[in-house]
């Protein structure tokens, strides 16, 4: 695997990074303010901001990462730094209400499992959506299941329709990006992601469960996988 960076990847990832300081700093609190002066509860307001920031930043990033870069140390040095820069505030006890929660700091897992399951996946088969699909199921797959909670709950809960709409989703795209092994990997998280227990969200198990489905059929059934 090539070690060196290129021009390009530097200058992507400094876009890329700017981008999801946005979405965090600008977006999702003018989203909140929006959803404030329209009567909707502070939590349920929180969540949407949550998992709208799950796909603009975590997905669309995710997304982008097979088409802009050849190796996988710039994402997961750009996922470990916004890890710091979340976890900060609740080191400090200032969150940013518009989407943390004094709670828990799940977004921080979200970064860390975002840049190494990226980083393991190429680093293991050579080829960067090994990692990438897990973190497309933790990030859209997840903020699917989470919206439609949301939705019909008013409040954080886990709940089978949830879990439905994320297989919905990640089902037909595990099987579009890595074949059947990929729809597997899609079924295999949507169902995971109905259990957690603090420390260990949803964030890790989603990822984790996901990636050791595909590593296994990388190393022992390939005739699963397509790239």
């Amino acid at each position: 695997m090539p070690i060196a960076v290129s021009m390009l990847e530097v200058v992507a990832t400094l876009l890329l990074f700017v981008w999801v300081i946005f979405v965090a700093e600008i977006l999702t609190r003018r989203l909140y303010a929006w959803m404030a002066k329209r009567n909707v509860q502070h939590n349920v307001a929180v969540y949407y901001n949550r998992k709208v920031i799950h796909i603009l930043t975590g997905g669309l990033v995710a997304f982008l990462v097979p088409f802009t870069f050849e190796t996988p140390f710039l994402p997961l040095t750009m996922a470990c730094l916004l890890a710091v820069f979340l976890y900060i505030p609740h080191r400090r006890g200032k969150i940013m209400y518009w989407f943390q929660v004094e709670e828990n700091a799940y977004e921080v897992s979200f970064c860390i499992m975002w840049g190494t399951i990226i980083a393991l996946g190429r680093l293991i088969s050579g080829n960067l959506w090994l990692g990438v699909l897990p973190v497309l199921f933790m990030s859209v797959g997840d903020a699917v299941t989470g919206m439609v909670r949301n939705a019909i709950y008013k409040r954080r809960t886990k709940s089978w329709w949830g879990n439905l709409a994320m297989a919905v989703f990640s089902i037909p795209v595990g099987a579009a990006v890595l074949g059947l092994a990929g729809a597997i990997a899609g079924a295999s998280s949507s169902l995971i992601e109905h259990f957690e227990s603090n420390p260990i969200d949803d964030n890790v198990t989603v990822p984790l469960l996901s990636f050791l489905i595909l590593v296994v059929a990388w190393f022992y059934a390939p005739w699963l996988l397509s790239f």
